[in-house]
């Protein structure tokens, strides 16, 4: 069962301007439970929804025994949790998504990444939490459930490689590719890559923002292999990433590649 908590209301929001809801963002907090609830309802940022750790000591020291979703911001009110962000060609994400943050423990140290494994709790409470919002936002298509790192490649990695975005799509939350597909894709690039232009314009035509150099086309790489791909993500475009970028594109957008 879905237990809403509106103990913490944030007080940074604004209005959304008449935007229709149409991504669901989500973020790591980065942050055990008790410091992750104070910056999200006090220092300048928000979000919509925060869910908690389990195993996380200032939770079970707040009094909670069992997980439940702390909401933050009203549906209808913009939370500021996706900053300066792009999909689909639409900037300014705010506006016109709702943002999810979990409690999970990654670490960024001077760039050397730490991506702990976030609890089945968490991701069950997940999966509950978004279907719940597809069922108020019909705009909200598979390539709309999203992470941080997505929208904003070039300089986020939330929520990182250990969310498990096969399993949320297997539940009905999210995108994946058809793995025949993708092979057969796989195969025809391992005899050579397409064109870099024709790349550029596969990852624009599935949501992705355009990169303006070379250190952001690995980022966006990077950031797609996190979320496709997470066993490897070192932002190098192979044969099997590709095939699935072409296999997304063919699955979603109706346009090989």
């Amino acid at each position: 069962m879905l237990v809403i908590d509106t103990t913490y209301p944030a007080k940074n929001f604004n209005q959304r301007n008449g935007e229709t809801v149409r991504q669901v963002i989500v973020h790591y907090t980065a942050a055990p439970f008790a410091s992750a609830l104070r910056t999200l309802t006090q220092d300048g940022v928000s979000a919509h929804y925060l869910l908690a750790d389990p195993h996380d000591c200032s939770y079970r020291a707040a009094g909670y025994d069992e997980l439940r979703v702390f909401s933050l911001v009203d549906e209808q009110h913009r939370a500021w949790h996706a900053g300066v962000s792009q999909w689909a060609g639409r900037d300014n994400l705010n506006g016109r998504s709702i943002g999810i943050e979990i409690v999970n423990l990654a670490r960024d140290d001077a760039g050397v990444f730490t991506f702990p494994a976030y609890d089945p709790e968490q991701i069950e409470l997940l999966i509950a939490l978004i279907r719940d919002i597809q069922g108020r936002y019909p705009d909200i298509g598979p390539t709309d459930i999203l992470g941080h790192s997505d929208v904003a490649y070039w300089r986020k990695s939330d929520p990182g490689p250990r969310l498990p975005w096969r399993q949320l799509f297997e539940a009905g939350v999210g995108a994946w590719f058809d793995g025949v597909t993708q092979e057969v894709y796989q195969r025809r690039f391992s005899m050579g890559l397409p064109p870099e232009v024709e790349i550029e314009r596969a990852f624009q035509r599935y949501g992705y923002a355009a990169a303006k150099n070379r250190q952001a086309f690995q980022q966006r790489v990077r950031a797609f292999q996190m979320h496709f791909r997470p066993n490897h993500y070192d932002g190098r475009l192979d044969a099997e990433t590709c095939g699935i970028l072409y296999a997304l594109n063919d699955k979603y957008t109706g346009v090989a590649g």
